[in-house]
């Protein structure tokens, strides 16, 4: 592989869309490294700008070592580098923690640049070794249709400008050209679901399925969900409706569509409610749609489903809010934004049943009982202040940071 026939992957995958300033996730290893070096040439000839970061997750004793090599190589490139560190407190899975604090540090530091894109240096074997992983999980067509090669996140759009391109290309390349990267010792960790996936693409080449095939499969599935997501829009803009924080569809139209589009609406409606990276595994959410057949409740994903002979309602779940608190102005639960006469001592909560019961004309904003006590309210120590949404404004405004429009825009989003 060529220098140019990989620069030239760079031009085409940036070039229509016209960024100019561009920050890249540098670990050390080799996909990143060849993805620095190219970024860097790609920059010098096209008068654009880049900025280099690495996370370091403190896991291993040769990470800060690696992040000050990373750092260096930068210099020498004139690219401008800065190492992020995180902790792991130990909860959890490890590598789903490092891998949503690394989003989330990139994120930040990206904004706080004016930078609104990232590069990520994911190639052609991520994405088989993904689409195995997915598999393994009861995964549908959105799963298996793999990574995109751009999403957007946290406020940043993520680029996968090499996802074309194979791991040992791009290794070939940075060992023809002299240029040195880090092999993580993790990525040999029999452990981790990735090196699972990464030996039984090794043990299937007898059967003659490469990486290359299982990457094709997901571009092919990347195809029909694209299809299968936009008649799911199509479908949500005339029977859907957004109320109170909640998604609220039309029974009759919901019950008519075919049953992978209830479900493809219905994990939406789900992981946009409650706020999620991620929709809910595809067993309870077909268990959840049996109970939409008939009028029922259910609880899935931090959300109340509900539905009755008119609609299907999904409903932020009080026990997922409970506990969340916030300052007036800032986010509560990821979405909601409330305002006021700013006092000190007052905080954003969730109204629950104690809130409610405060609110004497709540019943004549025509909302349901289950879903005002999941709507933010405004609270000084155990005294209700204000409910905006459940009749009880006192000056105060609860606004949602996305409405019916958005909604039906996220459905087709990557």
């Amino acid at each position: 592989m060529s220098d140019a026939e990989l620069l030239q992957t760079i031009v085409e995958f940036l070039a229509p869309r016209r960024i100019f300033r561009l920050g890249v996730a540098v670990s050390g290893g080799g996909d990143s490294t060849a993805l620095l070096h190219l970024l860097a040439a790609w920059a010098g000839e096209h008068g654009a700008e880049i900025a280099a970061v690495t996370v370091d997750h403190g896991l291993r004793p040769g990470s800060a070592a690696e992040a000050a090599a990373v750092a260096r190589i930068c210099a020498g490139l004139g690219v401008p580098h800065e190492t992020l560190r995180w902790h792991w407190d130990g909860e959890g899975n490890l590598q789903d923690q490092a891998r949503r604090a690394r989003l989330t540090l990139i994120a930040d530091w990206a904004r706080g640049r004016g930078i609104g894109a990232v590069a990520l240096g994911h190639t052609r074997d991520d994405q088989a070794e993904t689409f195995l992983m997915r598999l393994a999980r009861g995964a549908g067509v959105d799963g298996l249709s793999g990574m995109s090669p751009e999403r957007h996140a946290e406020g940043i759009q993520w680029l996968r400008p090499l996802l074309t391109r194979s791991r040992a290309e791009l290794r070939d390349w940075l060992a023809g050209s002299g240029l040195a990267w880090f092999d993580d010792p993790s990525n040999e960790n029999p452990d981790f679901d990735r090196v699972k996936a990464r030996r039984a693409i090794g043990l299937l080449a007898p059967l003659g399925v490469e990486v290359e095939d299982l990457a094709a499969a997901a571009g092919r599935l990347s195809v029909a969900r694209a299809a299968l997501a936009e008649f799911a829009a199509r479908t949500a803009a005339q029977i859907v409706r957004v109320e109170a924080g909640d998604v609220v569809f039309e029974r009759e139209g919901f019950v008519s569509v075919p049953r992978e589009t209830q479900l493809r609406l219905l994990s939406h409606a789900l992981r946009w409610v409650a706020s999620a990276e991620y929709g809910p595994r595809f067993a309870p959410l077909e268990e959840s749609l049996e109970a939409v057949a008939e009028p029922a409740r259910r609880v899935l994903h931090g959300c109340l489903i509900s539905s009755n002979k008119r609609e299907v309602r999904v409903t932020r779940e009080y026990q997922a809010v409970r506990d969340l608190s916030c300052k007036p102005g800032d986010t509560w639960d990821g979405r909601w934004m409330v305002r006021g006469e700013e006092a000190p001592g007052l905080d954003v909560r969730a109204l629950g049943e104690t809130g409610l019961r405060d609110c004497q004309n709540w019943r004549e904003v025509g909302i349901p009982r289950t879903t005002l006590i999941s709507t933010p309210s405004v609270w000084r120590e155990d005294k209700l202040i204000a409910a905006p949404l459940a009749g009880k404004p006192e000056g105060w405004v609860a606004e949602l940071t996305g409405g019916k429009e958005q909604f039906l825009a996220s459905l087709t989003a990557a």
